[in-house]
């Protein structure tokens, strides 16, 4: 039988975390924000422990915190950098496609769960709100699962519910989720947004990543028809288009006439957007990032980032200048299930360049990768960046510099050509 708390004041953790568990909670606007505040707040009389990260959307987690804890993460985004740089953060380099896996079979091990519910429905099921991703598998693992019941957070569609038998301590709040603000696309970030578009047809099945290039990318397909979704992630933009009709999932192979997702990450506006509303549904990794469904969705079309690409298409999504600041990711799993898909395309978008802290507009296309090849070229398929589309596909590997070289920005290209012939 649950626990059931109506202050947060009456949790004491060190009863539920012990010196050596290893703790998890949903990332981004799935944190549990009360239960990760109540958790750091109450670290010294745990005695050590450690977390697993995911990308956060809060500053919840700090360096100093590192007194007591310990951290651990797929990903180097957001806060996280901070605890890579002052030297606290280890890195998991592994496929974000093996993350339930891993904490299913206990090498990842997890033994408390943190989750943040919306309130049951009338069967007395929660859903899991804003995330189901890797957390399915880390609420089946964990010796303990600790509730936060948040009435601001929406109530969800997806294959997972909840019920108190499910849970071992309940705590109910009110306060907004954590959220991720869409930033503004600069001028080439909106180019690049306008090559993409113009690759995408109608009924085509779209993954995202996050952040500004991404939504621009959707809201450039505003004049399409019948889109799809299928991704680890959406944000805002994905909202937009599927209360403008241009999102209807009317041509999906599979789940058709829903969004699927692992997680909602935005702002209220998607929130609301997605409370009890069937025509979006999360769903675990294991069916957003599975290569069967991924290959069998026809027209599906992959859309990821990289900090880096060199001239033969091997791509850096993971270091820039020393400091792990991206992740491995779902970017294989889902690039090459856009190869294997019929008319699928398997698409990175990036700037050009990248604006140092010194004010110098450094390339991204590179002679030689800076840091480790998440993508390995073989996989590689159309690069896009504001000048222009390099389609790699069935390419030798001096037709790729060539395509790659006239997409690099033309200040850049004399030295990568020279750099090349060397």
């Amino acid at each position: 039988m649950a626990e059931i708390l109506d202050r947060i004041e009456r949790l004491d953790l060190s009863a539920h975390v012990r010196p050596g568990d290893t703790v998890i909670w949903g990332q981004a606007c799935a944190e549990p924000l009360t239960l990760t505040e109540r958790l750091i707040e109450q670290r010294a009389a745990i005695g050590g422990f450690r977390c697993f990260l995911g990308a956060p959307a809060s500053g919840t987690i700090r360096p100093e915190h590192a007194d007591h804890v310990s951290f651990l993460s797929y990903c180097g985004s957001g806060g996280n950098r901070a605890l890579y740089r002052a030297g606290v953060l280890d890195i998991l380099p592994c496929h974000y496609s093996a993350l339930p896996d891993l904490i299913e079979s206990g090498a990842l091990p997890v033994d408390v769960a943190l989750v943040q519910l919306p309130p049951a429905d009338a069967a007395g099921r929660h859903s899991l709100g804003l995330a189901d991703e890797y957390l399915s598998a880390a609420i089946d693992r964990a010796r303990v699962v600790i509730a936060e019941v948040n009435d601001q957070v929406p109530w969800t569609h997806g294959t997972r519910t909840l019920t108190t038998a499910d849970l071992d301590v309940i705590v109910y709040t009110s306060r907004p989720p954590a959220e991720i603000v869409r930033s503004e696309p600069g001028d080439a970030e909106q180019r690049v947004a306008g090559h993409v578009a113009g690759l995408i047809e109608d009924g085509a099945t779209l993954q995202l990543g996050l952040g500004a290039l991404p939504e621009a990318i959707v809201a450039r397909l505003a004049g399409h028809r019948d889109l799809g979704v299928h991704s680890g992630l959406i944000g805002d933009a994905v909202a937009d288009l599927m209360e403008a009709g241009v999102i209807t999932g009317a041509r999906k192979t599979l789940d058709r006439g829903r969004t699927v997702t692992g997680a909602l990450m935005g702002t209220s506006r998607l929130f609301r957007y997605a409370h009890r509303n069937p025509a979006i549904e999360l769903r675990d990794t294991r069916h957003t990032h599975d290569p069967e469904v991924l290959a069998a969705q026809e027209r599906f079309v992959a859309i990821n980032s990289a900090i880096e690409v060199d001239l033969t298409g091997q791509i850096n999504a993971e270091v820039v200048r020393g400091v792990y600041a991206g992740a491995v990711g779902g970017a294989i799993d889902f690039l090459r299930a856009a190869a294997r898909s019929r008319g699928g395309l398997p698409i990175v978008a990036l700037t050009s360049t990248a604006l140092l802290s010194t004010g110098e507009a450094a390339s991204r296309i590179v002679a030689n990768l800076s840091g480790p090849v998440s993508t390995p070229r073989a996989d590689a398929g159309i690069i896009v960046t504001e000048y222009g589309v390099a389609d790699l596909r069935g390419r030798s590997l001096d037709e790729r510099r060539a395509r790659m070289l006239a997409i690099a920005h033309p200040d850049h290209r004399p030295a990568l050509e020279k750099e090349c012939h060397q």
